[in-house]
């Protein structure tokens, strides 16, 4: 009888069964990556893309104005 409840506690063991454990660290890897994600879009969408002005040589544009 002790030993059917030593089993059923070693079952419960994250360390001993590998099915359970494989389960669990999946769905942690899954919400991770989600939340990542989710996170990183929705930094993206507050901030947005800023178009930057950059400064460029008059002979170096598409029609270009010689001195």
């Amino acid at each position: 009888m002790s030993q059917e409840i030593q089993e059923t506690s070693i079952n419960k063991d994250i360390a001993k069964n590998w099915v359970s454990s494989s389960k669990f660290i999946f769905y942690v890897s899954v919400f991770a990556l989600l939340s990542l994600v989710l996170g990183n879009c929705t930094k993206l969408f507050s901030s947005g893309f800023k178009k930057a002005t950059v400064e460029v040589n008059p002979s170096s544009q598409y029609k270009p104005e010689y001195k």
